[in-house]
């Protein structure tokens, strides 16, 4: 049985190194492969076809959300498994949305990792145990409180939902520890929403990004 070729996408060097010295000693596995951001990620992948890509999300240009979003849109058999440290729900179904088919935390054993890619290599979609009750709570919230959907909360249509929804925030004068506690998501992808923001709005900093805002008739919420 051909082992099954994998690309490792991590922008910490010695994560890397550590990931691919445990995986090199399993005999059905193949490392073909390794890059320390998104855009590299999405040029490895047309070049050396594997058949999964161990993808960390909290990467720079672009991360690991929109490199395997990228990815698949050129390469559909290719699967994804974010390896990530992100446990939010909304880090979760971003993942999912973009076609990612496993999700384990770097916390995980070997074995979890093992039986996850293995899984996957035989076209099964697999989360991790330890994000399950993410996946409970969410469902469960689901329809409970109300939310802003895109159409309203934006007139950029280059935001998703959320973002959307964090910019309507931002413009409300809320700080990141703000936004976090309103919508229940970890600070750390509060700051990531918030750089895919900028980026896309084209502003450098926040005070730009409100007055953008503000100029798009958002921010009259209460604060």
């Amino acid at each position: 049985m051909s082992a099954i070729r994998i690309l490792i996408v991590d922008d910490h060097t010695l994560f890397r190194e550590g990931l691919r010295a445990i995986l090199k000693t399993v005999p059905d596995i193949e490392i073909v492969g390794e890059a320390g951001g998104g855009t590299a990620a999405v040029q490895m992948a047309l070049e050396l076809q594997p058949e999964i890509i161990l993808m960390d999300i909290q990467m720079q240009h672009p991360n690991g959300i929109e490199a395997c979003r990228r990815i698949l849109a050129q390469q559909p058999a290719i699967a994804v498994i974010m390896l990530t440290m992100l446990e939010d729900s909304e880090s979760l179904f971003a993942a999912m949305s973009a076609g990612a088919k496993g999700y384990v935390l770097k916390g995980a054993d070997k074995a979890e990792v093992l039986k996850t890619i293995r899984a996957v290599a035989e076209g099964e979609v697999l989360f991790g145990a330890a994000i399950a009750s993410r996946m409970t709570d969410f469902f469960r919230s689901v329809g409970s409180a109300p939310r802003i959907t895109h159409q309203q909360a934006s007139p950029f249509p280059e935001l998703t939902e959320r973002e959307a929804e964090i910019l309507e925030l931002i413009a409300q004068g809320c700080s990141n520890p703000d936004i976090a506690a309103r919508l229940n998501i970890a600070p750390k992808t509060i700051s990531n929403h918030i750089s895919n923001i900028f980026n896309k709005l084209q502003v450098a900093d926040r005070a730009q990004a409100v007055i953008k805002a503000r100029d798009a008739g958002l921010g009259k919420g209460e604060g």
